[in-house]
């Protein structure tokens, strides 16, 4: 069997693992043969690949291989960035095109949400601009130099896998605010059980992020849907939209229509 991934002959270590992780996914098992021919390397490099994601509890290695974990992965972000990244882009244009100028916007953590903010940024009317209220220190370092966007930051502690701030603090802070929309990433999204985060602290936060929403756009690749992660954020009744990918079938798409979630395909 000859596995083929969409990557370059010559990848970072980064692309590899993420090239990996999504052979395993819809695979649910790998040889070291089979991954060495899917992404052009050598078998010594799958091996010391297989491990080093075993070590950090992506994967299962077996005699001569790997399984897929039961639950979808946390990569750190910066692990994140190069995935998929023609169709975040493109999620978040259309998402951002939701929010009305001078819109107070709620956003978490993610490589979609950062799009969604850079989106954001772009489109600010010079008059109104946007208030971004976020728990992110990426997006909040990236675009507190943009004039026409004003930035409130949550307090916590921050988590490096995400770049997200967490725990009562940043509790404390959204319990006081009221936002016009909320865009959530998420790690999973399930028409049946609802949003997913891997962490159970980003978890929280997210929840109370889209509880202070009058409107909440869930922003997720066709990769994140029909997914579970470890702690759930929140159910489908409290998201309002789902923008994703034109890979979403259309049997998903009615199962989120049936579940009372507008969805946007971009």
């Amino acid at each position: 069997m000859i596995l083929r991934c969409d990557t370059l002959l010559t990848v970072s270590r980064y692309e590899r693992w993420n090239a990996i992780l999504e052979l395993l996914a819809r695979e649910g098992r790998l040889t070291v043969e089979q991954a060495a021919e899917g992404l052009d390397v050598s078998t010594a490099t799958i091996r010391r690949d297989f491990d080093q994601l075993a070590q950090q509890q992506m994967l299962m290695r077996t005699r001569g291989g790997a399984v897929a974990q039961s639950v979808s992965y946390d990569l750190p972000l910066r692990y994140k960035t190069a995935r998929h990244a023609g169709e975040k882009q493109r999620i978040a244009e259309a998402a951002a095109a939701l929010a009305a100028p001078g819109a107070i916007v709620g956003m978490n953590g993610g490589t979609t949400t950062s799009e969604v903010a850079r989106a954001l940024a772009v489109r600010a009317d010079p008059e109104l601009g946007f208030t971004i209220v976020t728990n992110a220190l990426n997006i909040a370092a990236e675009l507190t130099v943009r004039q026409n966007v004003k930035i409130v930051v949550t307090g916590g502690v921050a988590r490096p896998q995400s770049y997200e701030l967490i725990g009562p603090l940043a509790s404390e802070v959204l319990e006081q605010i009221t936002l016009d929309i909320a865009f959530l990433g998420v790690d999973a999204i399930d028409a049946g059980t609802g949003a997913f985060a891997h962490h159970e602290g980003e978890a929280s936060v997210n929840g109370l992020l889209i509880g202070r929403a009058a409107e909440v756009v869930v922003v997720a690749d066709v990769s994140k849907i029909g997914r579970r992660a470890f702690a759930r954020i929140c159910t489908l009744d409290a998201v309002g939209t789902l923008v994703t990918d034109e890979g979403l079938t259309d049997e998903d798409a009615a199962r989120f229509a049936d579940a009372g979630v507008k969805v946007v395909r971009a």
